[in-house]
C-alpha cells in the first residue's frame, strides 16, 4: 500500500514553489480527500491549497496533467478556483482557496441549494472545453482489469449484473446528448457555497462527457430522491425535462456500479485510514436494487425512446 505524506517531507515540497518559498505558513488537513493529501496554507500574503498525490503509482489511472489543464478551464468558466502552480515532478497542484460553505448531503434540502447546484454545474458545461473524454463504460472495465491484475477483492455477485450494466450502454448510445466539460465526481463535498454562488472543486476526473452523467452522478453521490433529481434537470434546463431525468437516473445507476470498482482498487491499495470496501459495497448494492427494480426496463425503454425533445 502507498504511504501517506509526512507533514516535513509536504513542507519540503512547498517550499519548491515559488510563491510559497521562505514565507512562514500555517498548515492545515481539509477533509475529503480520498486519493491525495489537501491542505490549506496560510501566509502573510494569501491562503492556498494545495492538492498533493503520491507519484509512485496511479492505479486510478488518474491523469493530472488533464486535471491541471480542466482546473484552468474550470476556473475560466467562472466555478473553479485560481490555479497558481503545478509541479507534476512534485505531485503538487497549488490552487487558491476558496471562501465558503463546503456542503454535505443534506444541504441539498435547503431552499434554493439545487437551484444554485444546477446554476454552477451549466457555467461548467457551457465552459471551455476539456483537454479530454470521460466515459464510465470505459473506466469500468479498465478498472475491473486492475482489480483482476492486483488480485484486490470485489463483491462477490459483480459479474452476474454485467448485463444490466450493458442494456444501459445500449439504451443511452440512442442518445444525442452532446459532449460538455463535466467534473464527474461531484459528491457534496465538492460545491463550495458563498452566499448566492457556488464553486465546484477537484477535477481529478473530469473531462468531456454526457451532461446527464454530471446530474445522474449528483443523485448518486449526494443522497438525492428521484424527485430531487428531477428538480436539479429542470433547474439545469430551465424548464422540465422528464426524458432529461429518465437518462440522468440510469447515468446514475452506471455510476454506482463503476465507482464501487473505485472503491475495491482503493480497499486493496489505499493506505488512508477509511473503509473503502464499505464504501464500494454501498454503491454496489444501490446499483444491484435498481438493476432488480421492475421500474428498471421502463427506465431502459424510457431513455432509448428518448428523441431529444423531452
Amino acid at each position: 500500500m502507498s504511504s501517506p505524506l509526512s507533514d516535513d517531507h509536504l513542507d519540503e515540497l512547498l517550499e519548491q514553489l515559488p510563491v510559497l518559498a521562505g514565507r512562514a505558513r500555517t498548515l492545515e488537513d481539509l477533509s475529503g480527500g480520498l486519493t491525495n493529501r489537501n491542505v490549506k496554507i496560510t501566509t502573510a500574503d494569501g491562503t492556498y491549497v494545495a492538492r498533493c498525490v503520491d507519484t509512485t503509482r496511479n492505479l486510478l489511472e488518474i491523469d493530472r496533467d488533464c486535471e491541471h489543464a480542466n482546473s484552468v478551464a474550470a476556473h475560466r468558466a467562472g466555478v473553479g478556483a485560481p490555479v497558481l502552480d503545478y509541479r507534476p515532478d512534485l505531485g503538487v497542484l497549488l490552487l487558491g482557496y476558496l471562501e465558503g460553505k463546503t456542503l454535505c448531503n443534506s444541504d441539498f434540502g435547503r431552499p434554493g441549494v439545487l437551484a444554485k447546484a444546477a446554476r454552477a454545474v451549466r457555467a461548467l458545461h457551457e465552459g471551455p472545453r476539456f483537454v479530454n473524454q470521460f466515459d464510465m463504460f470505459e473506466r469500468q472495465p479498465a478498472y475491473l482489469a486492475t482489480c483482476a491484475r492486483h488480485g484486490f477483492p470485489i463483491p462477490a455477485e459483480y459479474h452476474a449484473h454485467a448485463d444490466a450494466f450493458a442494456e444501459a450502454r445500449r439504451a443511452l448510445a440512442g442518445g444525442d446528448s452532446p459532449l460538455v466539460p463535466c467534473n464527474n465526481d461531484l459528491l457534496a463535498g465538492n460545491f463550495i457555497e458563498d452566499g448566492d454562488h457556488i464553486h465546484l472543486i477537484d477535477y481529478e476526473y473530469s473531462g468531456n462527457n454526457d451532461p446527464c452523467f454530471e446530474l445522474g452522478n449528483i443523485w448518486s453521490e449526494c443522497g438525492l430522491s428521484l424527485e430531487q433529481l428531477d428538480e436539479l434537470v429542470t433547474a439545469y434546463c430551465g424548464r422540465p425535462r422528464p426524458q432529461m431525468t429518465a437518462r440522468a437516473h440510469l447515468q446514475g445507476i452506471v455510476a454506482k456500479y463503476g465507482w464501487t470498482l473505485w472503491g475495491c482498487i482503493q480497499s486493496g491499495s489505499s493506505a488512508l485510514d477509511f473503509d473503502f470496501w464499505d464504501w464500494a459495497m454501498e454503491r454496489f448494492e444501490a446499483a444491484v436494487a435498481e438493476f432488480r427494480s421492475p421500474a428498471y426496463h421502463r427506465l431502459l425503454d424510457q431513455v432509448a425512446a428518448d428523441d431529444g425533445r423531452g
